[in-house]
């Protein structure tokens, strides 16, 4: 599961750090260059230097685990989507108003 977290943090900062990925994760350091060394492993994250401090190295998703977070993302709208094809029209359209009114506040409380 850890792996798999380390994947989704990747996926949606683009890279990170040991000590970015150590922070989110609550872990050490030596967990997460374990975690990244097997990820590495299996072709799903590659490691470079930080261009803006030589002494960092980051990990970031490969070619083959973006593609792996997208066939994750495809499965999970596809549950999703089956869920919402067993509602009716009037629960629809009330998950449509609440969550319209979810993303208005969301959107006033962070300015976006």
């Amino acid at each position: 599961m850890r792996q798999l977290h380390v994947v989704m943090l990747l996926a949606v900062n683009g890279s990170a750090s040991g000590q970015e990925l150590a922070h989110h994760l609550s872990v050490s350091l030596g967990t997460v260059t374990g975690l990244v060394d097997r990820l590495v492993a299996h072709g799903l994250v590659t490691r470079h230097e930080d261009p803006q401090d030589r002494r960092v190295r980051r990990a970031e998703l490969s070619p083959a685990g973006a593609a792996l977070v997208e066939e994750l993302q495809n499965a999970g709208l596809e549950h999703y989507r089956r869920i919402l094809d067993h509602l009716d029209t009037e629960t629809l359209r009330s998950l449509d108003h609440i969550t319209r009114t979810i993303r208005a506040v969301a959107d006033k409380l962070y300015n976006v």
